[in-house]
């Protein structure tokens, strides 16, 4: 018997409002625990005379689980309790481990010396909100439909980015004025009230609320999940490995190179040429990924509906080939703070819009019945590219300096487009 305690306006796959709203919901709440784990966490911990190396300990740990985020999307394509749906029992799971996590810390209280329980408890949050970011990302590539990709790719990556600044400067505020346990439970009450709204939604019309509810799996997802580990690690290589996928992996190492190198090239330019604070250039990194947040909510999903996916991305490589030259011909200008932010701010807008852009392409990309895994694969491939980049940066000096690098990034950006041109890529998911 389906479940009619709420109306149909409240199913995900019946309402193109409620999936791109819900979409931008889950990713504001995944910036709650990056914004204080990464963010105000370590800043604490700075302030209240933590030694560098503890910090970087802590974050080292905090980061350990983002690289593990292929095995979450092959575990869940394998295991899902379809009378919740296909991802939202595990998106409801992690993000009720997010909330124990936040009230451990808020009773242990550790101090800013007590390294191994700060990375212990970044680690445990950051694990579940990789799970989450998988569930998000998965049940996007499920009940998206085509012509909404663009513009959910922008609430993607626009959510993400803004959450984290709200949670960055929400619990700095509380650290400041009622202490880390303060910032705590204002992290858990936010996620928890995440959570209460995914209670109210289902994805498909007669699936459950929660595990006792009334309600039954959908056909669609009874076909689609595939329930052994050799049909999931089949279909996922034959998929990755396709002429067309290979070719969009260049695209995406790519994207993540440059996303590498300019993370390093921000304080080396800020501080070191423009003479700038430490804490001037972060409060301006900051501000720089809310805007670009913005950005990547409204901007990018308007062009990608306008343009098309692929010729936007045409149009953030060409955007990125005119910010590399002019880092190039304005090298004089580098000891400007005026240059300095106006190259943080463009270029944290122009990754965040190339995401965006790339976020329907990379759906099209991924067979229904591994679409969390093959998905994580893409952005796997996004964080090697961003290693990459950091392993360019450390040639600076061996080649003449930084400006030296950039021509290389040009080089990278003309091949990416060439594949581009040249390259059909799938309009519709491929089948």
């Amino acid at each position: 018997m389906r479940n009619r305690l709420l109306p149909t306006p409240w199913i995900l796959d019946s309402s193109r409002g409620l999936r791109l709203s819900s979409i931008f919901i889950l990713y504001v709440a995944q910036g709650i625990p990056i914004g204080l784990f990464w963010y105000a966490i370590p800043a604490w911990m700075t302030a209240n005379g933590a030694e560098a190396a503890d910090v970087a300990w802590v974050l080292g740990l905090t980061a350990l689980p983002w690289s593990l985020k292929f095995f979450n999307g092959f575990i869940m394509d394998r295991y899902a309790f379809l009378p919740m749906g296909r991802r939202r029992g595990w998106i409801l799971g992690a993000q009720g481990v997010m909330v124990a996590v936040f009230l451990m810390a808020a009773a242990l209280q550790p101090a800013a010396d007590q390294v191994l329980l700060l990375g212990l408890l970044g680690f445990l949050g950051n694990l579940a909100t990789t799970v989450q970011d998988v569930g998000v990302d998965g049940m996007a590539v499920d009940l998206l439909e085509e012509n909404e990709r663009a513009r959910g790719g922008g609430m993607m990556f626009g959510g993400q980015l803004i959450g984290t600044a709200a949670a960055t400067a929400g619990t700095g505020l509380a650290v400041a004025t009622l202490g880390a346990s303060g910032a705590y439970l204002l992290a858990a009450l936010g996620v928890l009230a995440v959570n209460a709204y995914l209670v109210m939604i289902r994805e498909r019309d007669g699936e459950r609320h929660l595990p006792w509810s009334a309600g039954e799996s959908h056909p669609v997802n009874l076909a689609h999940h595939a329930d052994r580990w050799w049909p999931i690690l089949s279909i996922t290589l034959r998929s990755v490995f396709l002429p067309v996928s290979l070719f969009w992996a260049v695209i995406m190492l790519t994207k993540g190179s440059q996303y590498g190198f300019m993370a390093g090239v921000t304080p080396l330019v800020g501080v070191g040429a423009a003479g700038m604070s430490e804490v001037q250039v972060t409060s301006l990194t900051g501000t720089a990924q809310l805007i670009a947040g913005i950005a990547g909510l409204t901007l990018g999903g308007w062009l990608g509906e306008r343009l098309g996916a692929k010729w936007s991305v045409i149009l953030m490589l060409c955007c990125w080939l005119v910010f590399h030259g002019s880092m190039i011909v304005g090298q004089n200008l580098w000891s400007n703070t005026g240059f300095v932010q106006a190259m943080i701010i463009g270029w944290f807008s122009l990754d965040t819009l190339l995401t965006v852009a790339a976020i329907p392409i990379t759906m099209r990309l991924c067979r229904p019945e591994v679409a969390a895994t093959q998905f994580t694969i893409y952005m796997a491939l996004n964080n090697v590219g961003i290693s990459l980049g950091a392993v360019l940066l450390g040639f600076s000096d061996r080649l003449g300096g930084l400006a030296s690098l950039f021509p290389v990034l040009i080089v990278a950006n003309g091949i990416a487009l060439l594949i581009l041109l040249a390259v059909r890529f799938p309009r519709r998911r491929l089948r």
